[in-house]
C-alpha cells in the first residue's frame, strides 16, 4: 500500500532539489572543486543579476538595456574569448575590452585570485574546454 503522507512530503521535497539543480546549472550538479565552488557563489552574487541564473544574457537587471550582457552558456562564443580579455573585462569593466560600459569594474570588490578563478569557472561552465 502506497503511504499518502509520504508521498505528500517526498514530492515537494524532490520537486525543489530538482528546480535547484536546473536553476544552478553544472556547477550546483555537484562538482567537488572548491575554487569552482567559491567562484559560483561569487557568480550568483554579482554577475547573476545581469548574465542571468541560467548564465544566458537574461538577468533581471537587462530589461530596457540597449546591449545585452554575454551570454555565458553560449559555448562556442565563450571558447573564443582568450582568458586574458575575461580578466580583463571583470577587472576593469566592459569599456576596457571595448564592449558595454555598463559591465562595471569588479577590481574594487573582487581580488585578482577571485577574478582569475571567476574566468576558469566562465570556460568551466560553458563547457568550453578550456581553462
Amino acid at each position: 500500500m502506497v503511504n499518502v503522507r509520504a508521498l505528500r512530503i517526498l514530492v515537494p521535497v524532490a520537486a525543489l532539489l530538482s528546480a535547484s539543480l536546473i536553476v544552478h546549472g553544472p556547477a550546483a550538479a555537484g562538482d567537488d572543486d572548491p575554487k569552482i565552488k567559491a567562484s559560483a557563489h561569487l557568480y550568483d552574487t554579482y554577475c547573476a543579476q545581469c548574465h542571468g541564473v541560467q548564465r544566458n544574457g537574461k538577468g533581471v537587471n537587462t530589461v530596457g538595456l540597449s546591449v545585452q550582457p554575454r551570454d555565458h552558456s553560449d559555448t562556442a562564443g565563450m571558447a573564443s574569448l582568450p582568458r586574458e580579455e575575461m580578466i580583463r573585462a571583470i577587472t576593469d569593466g566592459g569599456a576596457a575590452v571595448n564592449k558595454s560600459a555598463l559591465m562595471p569594474a569588479w577590481s574594487s570588490v573582487l581580488t585578482e585570485e577571485q577574478i582569475e578563478d571567476m574566468a576558469d569557472y566562465l570556460h568551466f561552465v560553458c563547457k568550453c574546454g578550456s581553462e
